[in-house]
């Protein structure tokens, strides 16, 4: 058995390749990172949602209960935990040393426009199926930036669903609860204001 290849090219090929997969590991986005800091009641969604409002670590960090309230989808119990996680100085000491270890991200300013401009705040919508051209992730993205909650299951509260091929489950259960069901060009129209909830 031996660990690296024979020859010099391989084996310089070989660790070069091991480099750059350890540089692409220290390669994030803040909205990753905050998620993957396991603060608790703090999901994917609402990650993405504090990332885009605060648009740098440091100014999460700082936050304030009051100033973390007005992100879409935290609520006190989510305000308080999150307070209550940058207090602790282990945390801080985490991410200090993560940071000094090469963990990066890019990062910009505050988001300006309130949660409550924003056409969707509030609107609960579900994605189901292979959409033409978007991605999930794309759509989703999509949909949150317009202030909107992107649930992985149907209810009464849902506001709509966006259904692409091979819909499934999600799309039967908004039919039988006789919910707006859009599809691709649906999307772009009620991003564009086109269509109201």
């Amino acid at each position: 058995w031996q660990r690296w290849p024979r020859s010099n090219a391989l084996r310089t090929k070989s660790a070069q390749n091991l480099l750059d997969a350890i540089h692409r590991a220290r390669r994030t986005t803040l909205a990753r990172f905050i998620y993957a800091l396991g603060i608790r009641h703090v999901g994917e969604s609402t990650a993405a949602n504090l990332a885009r409002h605060f648009g740098a670590l440091d100014a999460l960090m700082r936050a304030t209960y009051e100033a973390l309230l007005e992100v879409g989808d935290v609520g006190p119990v989510i305000a308080a935990s999150i307070r209550q996680f940058f207090a602790q100085p282990r945390h801080i000491e985490a991410i200090k040393q993560l940071r000094a270890a090469g963990v990066h991200w890019p990062e910009r300013e505050r988001e300006n426009t309130k949660e409550a401009e924003k056409p969707l705040t509030g609107k609960i919508i579900a994605l189901t199926g292979a959409l033409p051209t978007l991605t999930r992730e794309q759509a989703k993205e999509k949909l949150m930036t317009a202030g909107a909650k992107v649930s992985a299951s149907v209810s009464r509260k849902t506001a709509c669903v966006v259904a692409g091929a091979d819909a499934g489950k999600k799309l039967t259960q908004a039919e039988a609860l006789g919910l707006p069901v859009l599809d691709e060009e649906g999307l772009h129209q009620l991003l564009n204001g086109q269509i109201k909830l």
